[in-house]
């Protein structure tokens, strides 16, 4: 028989844990850096993802434990509820009307300071300075007043001899411009991307089409927008996503209400209406399972679309 006293395990004999490699260590820091993210993901951003999955199925009012209801806030949503219609329409000219001018107005700053102007990194940061500041409460309030009944843009009017300037923030069919100019006004972020790009073409392209006796507008369809194309998609993308999600000039100009007619009843700002005004949390979560779906959609048709327009110059 062995000796019972020579199996046992020692008690004081340190227990020695397996060595790490040089790889596995590298994996365990690079996990120890990311752990702020991770944290903040699965607690900030999954778990509110996932229950508001959930409150979209239900009837819920802040106040009370939310009550299982199925499809039912989907139901009203698609059938019974012609505001939702109203905010997706007002959102979808938003949309089309201030995506495609705001990339042109930024196309065409960014070709200006292009030329290799005095002073470029100001010019930059005086146009970047839109971008920063547009979405601001206080922005908001200035465009108001901006296109206010005796604003600074109808006294303009009325020096050049529009006896009547509409009143734009009252009228439901002007009441949307001023948002749309707004929007135009902040193209400081695409603007900068379109210099990036502007900056990667090689100049002897211009040279060639200019000694071939290419003129300037040829040169811009022939050379440039082909050449640009992947940085054009880019910005497509951001700004589509980005004007699907606009609230807070909606919210100040419209005085929370949606404006005249529901003229400004942008999809989040009906979105807040219903979660946060109307107390109805759950038919808001649907709403915004709703936005997710539309936005990837879209973002799904561009990407497909994007293999006709976009041409990537090392791709064969």
């Amino acid at each position: 028989m062995l000796n019972a006293r020579s199996s046992a395990p020692s008690v004081g004999k340190r227990i020695r844990l397996p060595r790490l490699g040089h790889d596995q260590k590298e994996n365990l820091w690079g996990y120890l850096f990311l752990s702020p993210w991770l944290l903040g993901f699965f607690v900030l951003t999954l778990g509110p993802l996932l229950a508001s999955l959930y409150l979209s199925f239900t009837h819920y009012n802040l106040l009370n434990a939310p009550n299982w209801a199925g499809l039912a806030n989907y139901r009203t949503m698609l059938t019974n509820d012609p505001r939702y219609f109203d905010s997706l329409r007002v959102t979808s000219i938003y949309v089309f009307l201030s995506v495609p001018l705001k990339l042109v107005f930024a196309l065409a700053i960014a070709m200006l300071l292009n030329k290799g102007l005095a002073g470029l990194s100001i010019y930059r940061a005086i146009y970047y300075v839109p971008s920063l500041l547009g979405g601001s409460v206080a922005i908001a309030l200035l465009w108001r007043q901006v296109f206010g009944r005796n604003g600074i843009i109808n006294q303009f009017l009325g020096s050049i001899g529009v006896t009547d300037p509409p009143s734009w923030m009252a009228h439901p069919d002007y009441a949307l411009y001023p948002l749309i100019i707004l929007a135009i006004w902040q193209f400081g972020s695409p603007m900068l991307i379109f210099l990036a790009g502007l900056k990667q073409i090689p100049e002897d392209l211009y040279e060639a089409a200019a000694i071939d006796g290419a003129g300037g507008i040829s040169r811009f369809f022939r050379i440039t927008v082909p050449l640009i194309t992947p940085v054009i998609f880019f910005n497509v993308i951001l700004q589509m996503i980005g004007a699907f999600q606009v609230f807070t000039p909606a919210y100040i100009m419209g005085g929370g209400t949606g404006g005249p007619r529901d003229s400004m009843l942008f999809y989040t700002l009906y979105l807040y209406q219903q979660g946060f005004v109307n107390m109805n949390m759950g038919y808001a979560a649907a709403m915004a399972w709703v936005l997710l779906v539309i936005i990837a959609v879209f973002t799904g048709i561009n990407f497909f679309l994007s293999k006709y327009w976009v041409f990537y110059q090392d791709a064969g």
